[in-house]
């Protein structure tokens, strides 16, 4: 199996030993993205419905830095700080999957890293698969 891991360079640096992504098997595996905010550098602790489309804009930045898209995504793993954000997050969510959108899972989490509302992760087809 070949195994790819990679990270971004525009992207927050890595708080632990992980990759943003890692490409196996026709996959690439993407990291929780936050709210971060590549033009400033820190987190973006705004409204849930903005740290939403952040942390999309995030999760797609990764993507096409592995050679994949949005439009590729299967799966994606949504965490909320508070579950009554669930209806902005996913009004959002919505505007960046509007068709066939992927497979998901939306779980509270009981804290999420810097004080975020929301993390997401996911996997999409990469390559020629």
């Amino acid at each position: 199996m070949r195994r790819i891991a990679g990270n971004v360079s525009d992207g927050p640096p890595a708080a632990g030993p992980y990759s943003h992504y890692v490409i196996a098997n026709g996959l690439v595996f993407v990291s929780g993205q936050g709210c971060w905010d590549p033009a400033t550098g820190g987190l973006n602790k705004g409204p849930v419905d903005a740290q939403t489309r952040l942390t999309l804009r995030n999760v797609e930045r990764v993507l096409l830095a592995a050679g994949s898209s949005l439009d590729r995504v299967v799966r994606c793993s949504v965490f909320l700080a508070d579950m009554a954000d669930f209806p902005a997050m996913n009004a959002v969510y919505a505007e960046f999957f509007p068709h066939d959108p992927p497979a998901r899972t939306t779980v509270a989490a009981a804290a999420l890293p810097g004080g975020m509302a929301v993390e997401i992760d996911c996997i999409a087809v990469v390559g020629d698969a």
